[in-house]
């Protein structure tokens, strides 16, 4: 048996949770067993309906008055007594920051090996993988001999797709905990963004060097705001402090995955490609047909972005009458 550890923000299920059922569901398939899922402090009718939406036949819930909110501390407690009581053959999460942080906590607990954010992985004697390294500039091939394996496939790795519908049953798993697994908990939370973010955005239109100046993302604003997206930047841009650092595209800043991304005077180094490399589709907007982001854009203009960011403004007001 495969288990997916569901990702959750009391009670929604979390892109993370429905990319790592989709990659589980391949994953399950290659093993030859079944796939179940691990929901750890809900159990939650419409969690469980929707984890069977992507192919979980059973799902585990478990909740507890010490897992009241997320902590790592007492979910990878909850997670590491359910694979000492199930057994599975491999447990499974997306390497999102809870995702990676829960499954070391697993693996901790359990005395086990882990690897962390997974591209590709084949079952075996030994287990072989590929792995993101490095922000994802680096692919490793590893093997893992273990009694158990514990993964975390690579944050948007596969693009979360509904599987054949199944009708999940649910069991309930009570877990031995105390207050010493409260260690670290959510207490509060601020919220500094609402609507459309960076990380959710189906479109976000980013903004190089090239731009010219903090005032020259006006354009770029005007456009993001027509598509219903977010503007997004380079590095070299935080750095002259033309936007902000939540703004950052890249290794170091936010990683996107949006239906299209259009980059306008940005190079393409590697550490921002790291960051926008899960895009759907890349159109790059450059005077450079040489640049790496023209090389590896989907669609490119080579022309001065203060010419065309304007045009497709225009065009797009117009088709909206």
């Amino acid at each position: 048996m495969l288990l997916v550890v569901l990702e959750h923000d009391r009670g929604a299920l979390a892109e993370a949770a429905r990319e790592a059922l989709t990659f589980g569901r391949s994953l399950a398939e290659k093993m030859d067993e079944d796939l179940e899922a691990a929901l750890i402090g809900a159990d939650d009718d419409a969690l469980v309906t929707e984890a069977g939406d992507y192919g979980a036949e059973v799902v585990h819930t478990c909740v507890h008055e010490v897992l009241s909110d997320y902590g790592p501390d007492a979910y990878g407690a909850a997670v590491a007594q359910m694979v000492t009581d199930l057994e599975p053959s491999a447990v499974l999460a997306c390497g999102s920051d809870r995702g990676n942080e829960v499954m070391a906590q697993v693996a901790a607990r359990l005395d086990a090996p882990f690897v962390a954010n997974c591209v590709d992985v084949t079952p075996g004697i030994p287990w072989t993988m590929t792995r993101v390294q490095w922000g994802g500039s680096l692919l490793e091939d590893s093997s893992l001999d273990a009694d158990v394996a514990l993964l975390t496939c690579g944050l948007h790795a596969v693009a979360a797709q509904p599987g054949d519908s199944v009708d999940a049953d649910t069991e309930t798993f009570d877990a031995d905990l105390d207050e010493s697994h409260r260690v670290t908990v959510v207490k509060d939370r601020t919220v500094l963004q609402t609507g459309v973010t960076l990380p959710t955005a189906p479109v976000v239109c980013g903004g190089g060097r090239g731009v010219g100046s903090a005032e020259g993302f006006a354009q770029l604003e005007e456009l993001a705001e027509l598509l219903g997206g977010r503007v997004g930047c380079s590095r070299a841009v935080t750095n002259l402090g033309w936007r902000p650092h939540s703004d950052q595209v890249g290794q170091t800043g936010t990683r996107i995955a949006p239906e299209i991304y259009i980059a306008s005077g940005i190079s393409g180094a590697i550490q921002h490609w790291v960051g926008a490399m899960a895009s759907k589709h890349i159109l790059a907007i450059n005077t450079d047909r040489e640049a790496n982001m023209v090389v590896k854009a989907d669609w490119a203009v080579i022309a001065d972005l203060h010419e065309v960011i304007p045009a497709i403004t225009a065009e797009i007001r117009s088709r909206k009458g």
